[in-house]
């Protein structure tokens, strides 16, 4: 085990003690910081991105080679409310005065902040490969945007975000929440440069926020799965769900993926309205129909080519649903397209 003491007055710190701890080298662009590490201790990434108003985000993209106990000090200046979620891999947390380890799965997010000179306690596993997301909130720069009313959360997070003295500990363990992993995926594929790449970032990263506060929301409300479907099930709706996504011109069928997935035709439409608000139809309709407006915007092909290499039989049918859908058919689409150009 590598035993890392953290004391930090920024996450720029934070990456650079951890780089004096465990090796790499730290480069920098447009303000990404990047601590990337090939050696006895861990093979991978750690980037690091600030952004106005005291939100940043932390990703770990690695795999470690030994067992890290990181043990970090919260500081007057710098004592955020964290939000962790493994997309991959797990990690274990507790508070440096309690002995209670508390697990966090992969899928499963955690919400903490501790009081001032108080210590936050993460382990990462050894030879596990680790995708984890971290959006940190420094509460006293926050509450100055102009557009942040936390009035309208939740009283037991409201308390956190105004606690801008640090009197107060705080933790929540959240359930099985796929369609953050689904966000997070999206995040790790933005391909843009330069500022642009940043900007889309930070719209990703209060769009993942969103989903935390919504959860926590869920789970004091009582709010759970639901009783017939596990969490194995829901695993297994969100692969058909990929596979979808990465195939949507294949014929499919609910008793064929009821027949593939092994979960009755019931369960699967449970899933689907649980991760994605749709049935397996209109989940298909949906993905048919992104595909075909990316194709619009990005290839050369002609209304009907789309049509019929995304899975529709019919030209008419598909303009109907498109113009449902985005209120504009494909072909004024495709016009205003060319206008822009």
């Amino acid at each position: 085990m590598i035993h890392i003491e953290i004391i930090a007055d920024s996450p720029k710190d934070f990456l650079e003690q951890l780089q004096d701890a465990i090796g790499g080298e730290i480069t920098e662009r447009w303000s990404e910081f990047v601590l990337r590490i090939n050696n006895e201790n861990a093979i991978g990434s750690i980037r690091y991105i600030p952004f106005d108003w005291g939100v940043n985000f932390i990703d770990f993209d690695i795999k470690f080679h030994k067992e890290i106990f990181m043990h970090t000090k919260s500081h007057d200046e710098f004592n955020p409310i964290r939000f962790i979620y493994p997309s991959l891999g797990s990690i274990k947390h507790k508070f440096g005065i309690h002995n209670n380890i508390k697990e966090v799965n992969q899928f499963q997010s955690l919400i903490y902040t501790n009081k001032d000179g108080g210590y936050n306690d993460i382990i990462f596993p050894k030879n596990e490969k680790l995708n984890i997301n971290v959006i940190q909130i420094v509460r006293k720069h926050f509450l100055k945007k102009r557009t942040t009313n936390v009035s309208t959360l939740n009283k037991k997070l409201y308390e956190v975000f105004v606690d801008t003295d640090h009197d107060n500990r705080f933790s929540s363990y959240g359930t099985l929440d796929l369609k953050m992993a689904d966000l997070i995926k999206k995040l790790h594929k933005i391909k843009a440069k330069g500022m642009l790449r940043i900007l889309k970032i930070e719209a990703k990263i209060y769009e993942i926020l969103s989903m935390h506060i919504q959860q926590h929301n869920r789970l004091l409300e009582g709010d759970s799965l639901p009783e017939s479907i596990s969490k194995s099930d829901l695993k297994l709706v969100r692969k058909i769900g990929n596979d979808i996504l990465r195939n949507p011109a294949k014929q499919y069928s609910l008793s064929q993926l009821s027949f593939k997935s092994g979960l009755t035709q019931a369960k699967l439409q449970e899933g689907f309205k649980f991760l994605y608000n749709r049935t397996v139809t209109e989940y298909i309709r949906h993905i048919r129909l992104e595909s075909a407006r990316d194709m619009l915007k990005n290839s050369d092909l002609n209304i009907s080519q789309i049509v019929y290499s995304i899975g529709f039989s019919s030209r008419s049918y598909f303009s109907k649903i498109f113009k449902e859908k985005y209120n504009i058919t494909p072909n004024q689409f495709k016009k205003k397209l060319k206008v822009v150009v």
